[in-house]
């Protein structure tokens, strides 16, 4: 387990992730990870970059057909 400190990061505030955190993990700049809160606290987990291909995907989507999408709502 290891503590970890927020820092200002531009206009927003982050986690840095110890190297050697990394290194077990197997994590580089720009993996994806996910927070779910819960009453213990927070949980991260890896996305897996499969699901950020899709999700990638369907957010390409959503941009092109936004109009369409829009009319289906109503």
């Amino acid at each position: 387990m290891a503590t970890l400190k927020l820092r200002a990061v531009g206009n927003s505030v982050g986690v840095v992730l110890p190297k050697e955190l990394l290194a077990r993990l197997n994590l580089v700049e720009g993996d994806s990870l996910q927070v779910v809160e819960s009453q213990d606290g927070l949980l991260l987990t890896v996305v897996p970059q499969e699901t950020e291909a899709q999700l990638d995907l369907g957010r390409e989507m959503m941009r092109k057909y936004r109009e369409t999408f829009a009319a289906l709502a109503k």
